[in-house]
This record gives structure tokens, C-alpha cells and sequence, in this order.
């Protein structure tokens, strides 16, 4: 049993490495080589060239494509660009201005993880004659009573399981996380070990197809539409103010409102149906309820049910807090939180968490009393049903 958890040696092990052209998935690259696996470099182009160059920054700009390819030729391992610019439009791109129109706050790296970057890139490293498909992401994959688990990286500050949590099973088997057991510190130390290039490379930070991370400009580029003005409206009824479109605003926000002084206000809510914007008081925006839809489960059993004690996490920079599952009606779910939370948006994910281990987690939605235009019926199910 080589080191990847593969009954095989390292020299018959075919690996599949995912390269962005940052350090991480760099150094993933080089230290399965090193190790003396059979390795193959694939990075995504995710945009046309001119647009791709005009990225630094993000991450799977142009110039990270070059940069894979540099540390791909250092490395002497193969390396292929695949131009999946058509399935990130429709699965990522399109699905993000969706989210945003409807008054969510998206986001766009776990639909990639979701789709391009696992569902359809597995299927490459499958074709490839791959036994396993490696990413540079921090989190970990433990063999547990019932086999693989998702669990949190080892370095709290650098902890990318959040954005992992919609991960099926099936992947999961299939999928390695090489850097998940280190901190970035020992990452970069590595990489200057190895003589990458992309040693001192920063990190990325933008959302990859936004530049300057102005979302709302690039969601008016490509829907006009979402420049619909409406009110600013207080939770007691009084309207504030006007916006020029609800794809400004989020929810928790406090500047940018430009509705006068008096006390501070934040975003409660958004009202895509009406154009409004729901503003009230900082203590307005705690709430222990969490409605979560589209729920894909990573624990043992079939479903989570009520009663149900685990963390939760709202959102990527949110701490993770006790929660208790109150109900799993209608194929989704509903929890309670052990103390007000700020900041629940809808189009958040909402992870569940034992300890390190992800047992999964959803979308978050809004409360059915308010109404958020979409079916109330959920999508509950075990993600490898």
C-alpha cells in the first residue's frame, strides 16, 4: 500500500494532479513526483485567452496556465491545458449572475469544485487511465469504519473543507489531498526546496472571472436587467431610501447603504420580487434558525434526522458553532443554532461538521415565512444515491 492509500507501487501509480499554477497544486505536483508516481499535470482553461491573461491575482488567469506548464516541464511530467470554457459558463458563471439576481450571495468555488473541477475532471483522469486525482486543497481524506471521509485540514488558517462539502462520496473515493496533513509554511518551504519558480508566489484572493472582485459590475455586464431600482426599506415598515439594483447589497451589510445618518443599519434581507432592500439594526440580523436545501450527506446512515447534534459553519470565514438538526421535512433541512448567528444569507453554504469530520452541508434559503420565490420542496439525498 503505496502512501495514496493504492495497492500498488508508487512507480505503476497513475496520478491525475489538478495544477492551477499556484504554489499549492505545484508543490502537490512535485512531491507525488519526487515520491516517484506516475504523475500527469492537467490544468483548466476556463476563458478565452485575452480574457484569461487580463486576470492577475485570480486564480486560472493566463499566467497561470504558464506557470503550470513551466513547473510541469521542471518536473518532466506530462501536461495537458483543457479548454473547459463552455461547461464553467454554464455550470459556474451563469448559475453565480442566477444566484445574485435572486437576491443570494453565491459562491462560485464550490460550484467549480462541484462540477468542472471534480465531476468533469474526474471523468478526464478516469479516461487517462488515472488511479486517483490530486488537488493542492487543505482538507483531508481519512479511511474510516465505512470507508473514505472528508475531514478538515490539519492548519486552521488555510482549512479549505468548506468549500469541499458538496463532494460525493464516489469522489471522495477517488480523490487525495496531499497537503491536507500540512500548513502553508511548510507548503512554501517545499516549494523552495524543490526549486519551483512559483515559490513566492501569492495567493490568489479575487473570484476567478471577476476582476478587481467588483461583483455587482459584472453581474450588470451581463444582465442589464439587475439595475432595477426599488426601496430601502426599515423591518418596521418606513421606506429609507432607494437603490439602484438588489445585486449591490448583501446581507450584513452596513456601508454603501446611503440612506442618511441616525444609527447604524445593516441588511437584513433581500426581496428580488419586490426590488427591497430590508434593513433594521445590528441585533435584527442574529437568527438560530438555518433553512439549508440541496443538502449532500457525508456521514454515516442515510440522512442526517432530527435531534441530530453537530457544528455548523454559515460562512467560509464563520466559526464553527453547535447546532442541533430540528427537522428534515420535505427533503430538507432545518437547523437550530445554540446561539444567534449574523449574517445568514441565503446562497451561503451551511456545513456540518463532527469534530474535523464534514458530514456534509447545503445551500442556505431563505425562511419560508418570508418566501423566496422558488419551490418549496427541497432536495434532500444521499449524494451517492
Amino acid at each position: 500500500m503505496n502512501t495514496l492509500g493504492i495497492d500498488k507501487a508508487p512507480k505503476d501509480t497513475k496520478v491525475v494532479v489538478a495544477m492551477s499554477g499556484g504554489v499549492d497544486s505545484s508543490v502537490t505536483a512535485a512531491l507525488l513526483a519526487e515520491e516517484g508516481f506516475s504523475v500527469i499535470g492537467i490544468t483548466l482553461q476556463l476563458y478565452d485567452a485575452g480574457q484569461a491573461a487580463a486576470r492577475p491575482g485570480s486564480c486560472c488567469a493566463g499566467v497561470d496556465i504558464a506557470d503550470a506548464r513551466k513547473v510541469a516541464q521542471d518536473l518532466a511530467i506530462p501536461h495537458y491545458v483543457l479548454d473547459f470554457e463552455d461547461r464553467f459558463r454554464t455550470d459556474v458563471i451563469d448559475d453565480f449572475v442566477a444566484s445574485y439576481l435572486a437576491g443570494e450571495t453565491p459562491i462560485p468555488c464550490v460550484r467549480c469544485n462541484q462540477t468542472v473541477k471534480f465531476r468533469d475532471l474526474i471523468d478526464r483522469a478516469r479516461d487517462l487511465g488515472a488511479d486517483a486525482l490530486a488537488t493542492g486543497h487543505y482538507a483531508r481524506r481519512l479511511i474510516g469504519p465505512q470507508g473514505a471521509e472528508l475531514h478538515r485540514g490539519l492548519d486552521d488558517d488555510k482549512d479549505q473543507s468548506y468549500f469541499l462539502f458538496a463532494t460525493t462520496p464516489e469522489q471522495l473515493d477517488y480523490l487525495r489531498f496531499p497537503l491536507g496533513g500540512m500548513t502553508k509554511a511548510e507548503t512554501r518551504a517545499h516549494a523552495e526546496r524543490l526549486g519551483l519558480a512559483i515559490a513566492d508566489k501569492p495567493d490568489s484572493q479575487d473570484i476567478c472571472f471577476v476582476a478587481g472582485g467588483k461583483y455587482a459590475d459584472f453581474v450588470r455586464a451581463l444582465r442589464p436587467e439587475a439595475e432595477r431600482p426599488g426601496n430601502i426599506v426599515h423591518s418596521d415598515g418606513r421606506v429609507l431610501g432607494r437603490h439602484g439594483g438588489i445585486i449591490n447589497y448583501t446581507v450584513g451589510q452596513r456601508r454603501g447603504l446611503n440612506i442618511g445618518g441616525g444609527d447604524a443599519l445593516y441588511v437584513l434581507r433581500l426581496e428580488p420580487d419586490d426590488a427591497r432592500v430590508i434593513v433594521g439594526p445590528r441585533e435584527a440580523l442574529g437568527q438560530t434558525r438555518v433553512y439549508v436545501k440541496d443538502v449532500n450527506w457525508l456521514g454515516d446512515g442515510l440522512a442526517p434526522a432530527p435531534g441530530m447534534e453537530l457544528e455548523a459553519k454559515i460562512r467560509s470565514l464563520a466559526p464553527r458553532a453547535p447546532a442541533v438538526i430540528a427537522d428534515v421535512g420535505d427533503g430538507g433541512a432545518v437547523l437550530e443554532l445554540a446561539a444567534a448567528a449574523d449574517g445568514v444569507a441565503p446562497g451561503q453554504a451551511c456545513v456540518f461538521y463532527a469534530g474535523t469530520r464534514v458530514l456534509g452541508g447545503g445551500w442556505i434559503r431563505r425562511d419560508p415565512a418570508v418566501g423566496d420565490g422558488e419551490d418549496a420542496a427541497l432536495d434532500l439525498t444521499r449524494a451517492d444515491a
